[in-house]
């Protein structure tokens, strides 16, 4: 029978510079960070954008809503849809070390009715039908420790994210890298969801680029985002919903 190679993982430490904890697998790459005196808050700005599909759900709905991330990183949004938004929460995460200095070191809440922390590889649990037609919300951080690229980011993949997602899910990717590397992953997203189901973030100042993706692709104007937008931050303060506007908008793809 055959057998997987053994994946060759990184070592997993942290630093602290200041009130913020910093991640990092073997390599002084930032991989997620946490205010130390604000632990279930999201520290770094490109991570606060995953979390935009909130302007196309019903905010007072959202504490019956299912969250997954594929990829923990160091935690954050794990932390904050379970603590702050009360959702259902799932991650998938293929290295127990990440695991381990999350509950150790990022304030991770133990396993529960609510929250599930799994190990696993995460284009197998995107392929699988367990969690098919069941997500609301899909947060795609998948880099390797050098964060050169993403680890899973061809059309197909995104097509397997698609299946996971309810009706009105949404999924987002953090994209991190080159504009040419953007572009093909916009394309890879583009025939997996469509071209018009795609909104996209400006390039953070670290050069992290959020793309958000609709199952079902809906039209929404300004000045209805804005209020969206604007309840949002009333809700959660530490989100600055209002100013995502200035630098998201629909993707269409060239």
């Amino acid at each position: 029978m055959a057998t997987k190679k053994k994946l060759q993982l990184p070592e997993v430490n942290f630093s602290d510079y200041g009130d913020t904890r910093y991640l990092h697998l073997g390599t002084p790459w930032v991989q997620g960070s946490m205010n130390i005196d604000k632990p279930f808050d999201i520290d770094l700005e490109y991570v606060q954008r995953m979390m935009a599909w909130l302007l196309f759900v019903d905010i007072d709905q959202v504490g019956k809503r299912h969250a997954m991330q594929l990829g923990l990183g160091s935690a954050a949004l794990t932390k904050f849809s379970f603590k702050q938004l009360r959702m259902k929460t799932t991650a998938i995460e293929i290295n127990p070390q990440v695991v381990a200095a999350c509950r150790l070191w990022f304030k991770l809440p133990a396993d529960s009715a609510k929250l599930q922390v799994v190990l696993g590889d995460a284009a197998e649990v995107a392929k699988h039908d367990h969690w098919r037609g069941q997500i609301d919300a899909l947060q795609v951080d998948l880099y390797d420790h050098d964060a050169a690229s993403p680890v899973l980011d061809s059309a197909e993949f995104y097509a397997d994210c698609r299946q996971l997602l309810t009706d009105d899910g949404c999924m987002t990717v953090n994209l991190f890298g080159r504009s040419s590397s953007f572009d093909q992953s916009v394309e890879k997203m583009a025939a997996a969801f469509g071209a018009d189901a795609l909104w996209a973030f400006k390039p953070t100042r670290e050069g992290n680029t959020i793309v958000l993706a609709q199952r079902s692709p809906t039209s929404v104007k300004r000045a209805e985002l804005m209020d969206r937008a604007e309840a949002i931050q009333a809700r959660w303060p530490s989100l600055p919903a209002t100013k995502w506007l200035r630098v998201f908008k629909p993707l269409k793809p060239t």
